[in-house]
């Protein structure tokens, strides 16, 4: 399975990406606004691959590996996933991204949001998908503004006691 936009190819992230998502996890920048915001090891990052490719195997959606058409290079990643770290908005599906530091500032983000976005409108038949952002994180609330998402709600992660804004999308109709 596998999605294309006009600069990007996405498919589902397998274990064996590991080795290449390994530097964007490990970037503190990258990482600053995810989760508690640290650095991941690479064997926090196998683990992880892992996790994703069982889940695609299991329910046939998940993370994406995300790689430009023109050459091939991984630049990072655009999930859907259950924010289960934010219980007040569940049921829910996330849409997320995360781009290698080094691919910023090119509408990757969007451009391979968006694309999750419809698998998950038409191949899932979702009919809302949220974005969970640490409310510090300008980037990717102007990606979410980019995609016509619309700010839900304020709020705070429990589990890592950070301000989170929760964007929406709902399909029309």
């Amino acid at each position: 399975m596998e999605l294309k936009t006009g600069r990007l190819s996405l498919r589902p992230l397998a274990a064996a990406d590991a080795q290449a998502l390994a530097p964007i996890n490990a970037d503190p920048e990258v990482m600053r606004y995810i989760g508690e915001g640290a650095p991941r090891t690479l064997e926090q990052t196998e683990a992880l691959c892992a996790k994703v490719a069982a889940h695609w195997d299991d329910h046939g959606w998940g993370a994406f590996a995300v790689t430009e058409q023109d050459g091939g290079a991984f630049v990072g990643l655009a999930l859907l996933a259950t924010p289960s770290f934010l219980p007040e908005i569940l049921p829910a599906t996330e849409v997320g991204w995360r781009i290698a530091r080094d691919r910023w500032g090119r509408g990757y983000a969007p451009e391979a949001a968006r694309a999750v976005i419809g698998f998950a409108f038409t191949e899932l038949g979702l009919d809302r998908v949220v974005s969970c952002i640490h409310s510090e994180n300008a980037a990717s609330i102007r990606v979410a503004e980019k995609l016509g998402m619309a700010l839900e709600r304020e709020t705070t992660v429990p589990v890592y006691d950070v301000p989170c804004s929760v964007y929406e999308l709902r399909t029309v109709g």
